[in-house]
């Protein structure tokens, strides 16, 4: 088992972040771990890039995003954490790959669509061939599984169409260059969604703050963005399909679950009938018990920038050592000649 995912390292990561994919990423480094198996984990900071950026936000972003996983408990020693500048092999292979993904491929994807909008024309190059990097990403360490959200799930499919077409055109039957890795939808993952708004996600670029739970936000900054989250007048329902319609109501509710481990009825078994004036104090604790040690170990490495880099250098330093045959295989499969 050979785990490979990445996240971005831009903006601030929030409760979204950590119920929907930093949990999932420790479970996976601790089952692979156990498995005798390895987990890759990636900041996608070439992938950053296909957007408009700051520099100088990027770099600290960068930083302040291994501070959080480490803090949320991926561990250096089981995970091989680093960020992929410092691996040139995931932007090789990506041109490599280039050669056999198609036009029509990409134009399908729906987040290519989403993010350009009317606006093509005037899009970056790198965020049209965004999938053929990512694809390049697991490609390159012949990952057996990938997490992924129903959102990137196409994405996935679209590095195992390429990399069966490389196989195919380049490789013989009995010895493949590329692995075609397996998605891992986590069925427990936590949907966040915004406070500010029930239908839309959790996300790091509302221009609300209000609107999400950060992971190094104080006591009094959770309690007080919680108390203001918007509800209704209505008290909680009994049972889960008196949420129905309701989906703010849904939402608190369930980052109630995702925290404590319970399933939506077992909150409203304990909470049915009492309105958001009790609710709320409880939901606010409960983020503060599992957040604060996080915020903690979060503000320590932050004050360490050389730990926080050795970390980087150790985890690029092995992804390069663990990338190079694979890399290797795939221009030797392209016929072209290295020194």
């Amino acid at each position: 088992m050979r785990v490979v995912s990445g996240i971005q390292p831009t903006g601030q990561p929030h409760l979204g972040n950590y119920l929907g994919a930093i949990v999932n990423y420790v479970k996976l480094q601790d089952e692979a771990h156990a498995a005798g198996g390895e987990c890759f984990i990636f900041l996608a900071d070439l992938h950053a890039i296909s957007m408009p950026h700051d520099p100088a936000e990027l770099s600290a972003t960068t930083r302040e995003m291994v501070a959080t996983l480490v803090a949320c408990g991926l561990d250096p020693s089981k995970t091989v954490l680093f960020n992929q500048a410092q691996v040139p092999a995931h932007a090789e292979l990506q041109w490599l790959l280039s050669g056999t993904a198609r036009m029509g491929w990409l134009n399908r994807m729906t987040q290519w669509k989403d993010k350009a909008g009317k606006n093509r024309e005037g899009q970056s190059i790198a965020l049209f061939t965004y999938p053929v990097l990512q694809a390049a990403d697991v490609l390159l360490y012949q990952a057996t599984h990938v997490p992924v959200g129903e959102d990137q799930k196409q994405h996935l499919e679209l590095a195992r169409d390429i990399a069966q077409k490389f196989n195919n055109d380049f490789a013989s039957e009995d010895a493949p260059i590329f692995t075609l890795p397996e998605p891992i939808i986590p069925p427990e993952a936590a949907r966040i969604m915004s406070l500010r708004d029930g239908n839309a996600k959790m996300s790091k670029s509302d221009v609300s703050d209000l609107a999400r739970i950060n992971l190094i936000d104080d006591a009094d900054t959770i309690m007080k963005k919680v108390k203001k989250a918007k509800t209704d007048p209505e008290p909680l329902p009994s049972e889960e399909a008196g949420l129905e319609g309701r989906a703010e109501a849904l939402n608190l509710v369930s980052i109630y679950g995702a925290l404590s481990g319970q399933s939506v009825s077992d909150v409203l078994g304990e909470f049915g009938g009492q309105g958001f004036g009790v609710f709320k104090p409880a939901l606010g604790e409960l983020m503060i018990d599992t957040l604060s040690p996080i915020n903690t170990r979060f503000r320590d490495l932050m004050q360490d920038r050389e730990a926080l880099d050795a970390i980087l250098a150790r985890g690029a330093a092995k992804a390069r050592e663990a990338s190079g045959d694979t890399l290797a295989a795939a221009y030797k499969a392209l016929g072209l000649v290295r020194g």
